[in-house]
């Protein structure tokens, strides 16, 4: 499995991606090659997904360096770390995107007396080297995913978490999709993910391409299809995990847990370890980005759902607490309760 969602061309002047803001019904790729471009893609998630956000950025950073022109070594840092702050704003929450830039910029530092031509070398080596570490974090991840089911599971997911928000397999899907290719037959049950529909147009379209078993329900139809025994676990990814265990995800993410909580469901979280952000002391401490009222009141409708004058609140992620965590799942093992502990245990093995 190749990733498709996020390439650097040959040349390493721009960046190509599947544009999701288009799924499911028309397939386009862009092809970015301009800080804003970048900046535009992620903020309006044409480009989404903790770890391609990251994958993308980092790519980004590169590209913009490519279009620098001639440069002295300082002027070509200053101008980089610029750019790096510039395109770091685009969206707060998930840490992976400012893992990914400082990565690829501590890369040119590295080259630093060596000229601005090795700096791009090895900048272009980092960016494509995050790409190729997520592929491996997103296989080992699903490998654990699959010690934590068994045939014939129902599994409910909340926004998306495959090859789309990756590169490969993805983090909270990667469990099915492994599990398909060796003959694990699943049930899911997909919440649709208002406002911006990510389960409806992206979870839904890559479980059923991948012919898995997919079944598209409202958000507020989860309790139903736990109460009904339908439910055997629940799998999300994540966007940053703080150093306790709290998680951010997308929106309508803890509510879900508060249900298989009370329906006595496991609730898993999957996510690299480059997501868990120990700067980070508890989720009270997670920025939350909020978005246009407009994604809740017009988009994807013919005509406003709501009086013009009426005030929206429009968070794209909420904090799911610790103690509703079952297991948080990382390519280097499956970290329980209490997080303090096991978090810290897990980034060092």
């Amino acid at each position: 499995m190749k990733p498709e969602n996020v390439v650097l061309s040959e040349d390493g002047k721009s960046v190509v991606i599947i544009d999701q803001t288009r799924l499911p019904l028309h397939t386009e790729y862009l092809a970015l090659s301009q800080p804003e471009e970048f900046y535009d893609a992620i903020h309006e998630l044409k480009v989404r997904g903790a770890p391609a956000i990251g994958i993308c950025a980092g790519m980004g950073l590169y590209v913009a360096a490519e279009h620098f022109g001639e440069h002295n070594e300082e002027k070509f840092l200053s101008e980089l770390h610029n750019v790096s702050a510039f395109l770091n704003s685009s969206r707060p929450t998930a840490v992976n995107l400012k893992h990914a830039l400082d990565r690829v910029e501590n890369a040119a530092h590295s080259m630093r007396g060596k000229g601005t031509d090795a700096m791009l070398g090895e900048m272009r080596r980092e960016c494509i080297a995050v790409q190729e570490e997520d592929i491996a974090m997103c296989k080992a991840i699903s490998e654990y995913g699959l010690t934590l089911v068994k045939n014939g599971y129902g599994i409910l997911t909340h926004c998306n978490a495959g090859p789309l928000a990756t590169s490969c397999y993805g983090t909270g899907l990667g469990t099915l999709l492994l599990g398909k290719e060796r003959g694990y037959t699943f049930r899911a049950y997909v919440d649709e993910t208002r406002p911006l529909l990510q389960g409806a147009r992206l979870t839904a379209y890559e479980l059923d391409k991948a012919g898995i078993d997919v079944t598209l329900i409202c958000d507020n139809m989860a309790s139903i299809v736990m109460k009904q025994g339908k439910v055997n676990a629940c799998f999300v990814g994540c966007d940053r995990v703080a150093a306790n265990g709290d998680t951010a995800n997308k929106i309508g993410t803890s509510g879900v847990a508060v249900l298989a909580k009370h329906y006595g469901i496991p609730f898993y979280v999957f996510c690299p370890s480059t997501t868990i952000d120990f700067n980070c002391r508890t989720g009270e401490d997670i920025q939350i980005e909020e978005r246009d009222p407009g994604e809740i009141k017009t988009k994807f409708f013919r005509e406003p759902v709501a009086p013009e004058n009426v005030k929206c609140f429009n968070p794209a992620f909420d904090v799911t607490d610790s103690s509703l965590i079952t297991a948080i799942i990382t390519e280097k093992g499956i970290c329980t309760a209490p997080y303090t502990q096991s978090l810290r245990i897990c980034m060092k093995e």
